[in-house]
């Protein structure tokens, strides 16, 4: 796929950005990291990133929403595999090695490619497609009521992310796949320590002081506490099958074969970690925006068609998965740069999903944004499979936040989580009348 466009030279950028690139901290500072994108798309589109002290693997660092587009589309090209589709340091990858005997700690859904990737997706897909996901409204509807009584009975003032933004989407996520509510807790402790294992105050370990070696082994330690559990589900769930997704897995064959027990395992964990944790942070990030302008907040309650629109620009906004990499299948040129085979790259989504060049003053929560077509779920192959239902959940929350509350404001400095994976806000407090 290489082109005849004219290339230009690699860019390497100054060694304090490209810390910044991968510093968990960074994504804590929302605005100073969306200063620093906006500076790459400017000065360094496409930026070779290269450690001075040997501690990760050269990159391409990728910032412009169409070559972003471009490369999640094509996935002949640009790979997931055998390089972690997950930025990891050296030292990182050899503990996985010596862990797992893979590259990557989990090797879930989105680390395989065709002809393995399509067949494991068409095992659980029909569960998150819009006929079968409108069997749950009423559910649902019942789940966002509870969680909005949860919030009033501790307002006026209340932090939104413990109270709503976090258990709603847990227990949906765990009712479609078929754990127990009083497991309910563990899922979301062990949750935050694979994706908030680089937040002091997410991963429950006091880890102020760790070595990013330190941070790996939590992160795998509860990698191996998920494996372990959905190990005694699968189990559980051969001998007495029952109508949720676990079961689906658990009897699922592919090529006339059961699932390899690490697959099954990675199945499980992507679904009961990523589903739940990507909605709570867009919940939050739409609440923040609201809260922050109440005049939108009051067109919304007036007018409920704007929803929708809501809902999108809040996925764009939060765009709580942040990257992912890529492993280059042949030379190619992408965005006048020549790549070579086996390169690796990280796509920022964060950047792409606040490109100027595509969206408006992209910093702004713009409920009429339209068109809308922000990298939140990715594109192509390995688009998010659970973007319908994320849609429902958010939908469905704020129809009830609107006809419970007159208005909502701030009560205090939202924080966000340092990670730089899957991030959003870990604390939301905020004032409202009405209920």
């Amino acid at each position: 796929m290489a082109s005849n466009a004219e290339t230009v030279p690699e860019t390497e950028i100054p060694i304090e950005k490209m810390r910044a690139v991968i510093a968990p901290e960074t994504y804590g500072d929302w605005d100073a990291a969306l200063d620093l994108f906006d500076d790459l798309r400017e000065t360094a589109p496409i930026a070779k990133m290269v450690s001075s002290d040997g501690s990760f693997d050269p990159f391409w660092l990728v910032t412009r929403y169409d070559d972003v587009m471009r490369i999640s589309k094509d996935n002949k090209t640009f790979l997931n595999n055998p390089r972690p589709v997950v930025f990891s340091t050296r030292d990182a990858i050899e503990f996985s090695i010596k862990a797992t005997g893979s590259k990557m700690l989990v090797d879930s859904l989105v680390v395989f490619d065709a002809p393995i990737h399509p067949k494991y997706r068409k095992l659980t897909q029909d569960w998150f497609m819009p006929r079968n996901l409108a069997k749950m409204e009423a559910e649902i509807q019942a789940l966002a009521k509870s969680a909005v009584d949860r919030l009033v009975e501790n307002g006026p003032e209340a932090d939104f992310v413990p109270l709503v933004a976090a258990p709603l989407p847990l227990h949906v996520v765990m009712q479609i796949l078929g754990v127990p509510e009083a497991d309910e807790e563990k899922m979301l402790f062990l949750t935050q320590q694979m994706f908030g294992g680089q937040d002091a105050d997410l991963s429950g370990s006091g880890m102020a002081d760790m070595t990013p070696e330190q941070i790996t082994q939590i992160v795998a330690g509860a990698v191996k506490n998920f494996e372990d559990y959905f190990a005694r589900l699968a189990a559980d769930r051969r001998a007495n099958p029952t109508d949720d997704v676990a079961s689906v897995i658990a009897n699922a064959k592919v090529d006339g074969k059961p699932l390899p027990d690490r697959d099954m395992a990675g199945y499980y964990i992507i679904m009961a970690a990523a589903g739940h944790d990507t909605t709570s942070a867009t919940m939050a990030g739409a609440m923040a925006a609201l809260a922050q302008d109440p005049k939108q907040f009051a067109r919304l309650k007036a007018d409920r068609d704007l929803l929708p629109g809501v809902v999108e620009e809040a996925i764009r906004w939060t765009s709580a998965v942040q990257h992912f990499m890529r492993t280059a299948a042949e030379d190619v040129e992408v965005g006048g740069v020549q790549m070579k085979k086996g390169d690796w790259m990280m796509l920022s989504y964060v950047s792409a999903n606040h490109d100027r060049s595509v969206f408006d003053n992209p910093r702004e929560f713009d409920a009429l944004r339209s068109p809308n077509r922000h990298l939140a779920f990715g594109a192509g192959a390995h688009q998010c499979l659970g973007l319908h239902l994320a849609r429902l959940q958010i939908r469905t929350l704020f129809n009830e936040i609107l006809d419970r509350l007159d208005a909502v404001e701030l009560a205090g400095e939202p924080k966000r989580s340092n990670s730089t994976f899957v991030g959003g806000l870990k604390t939301l407090p905020i004032k409202f009348s009405g209920a």
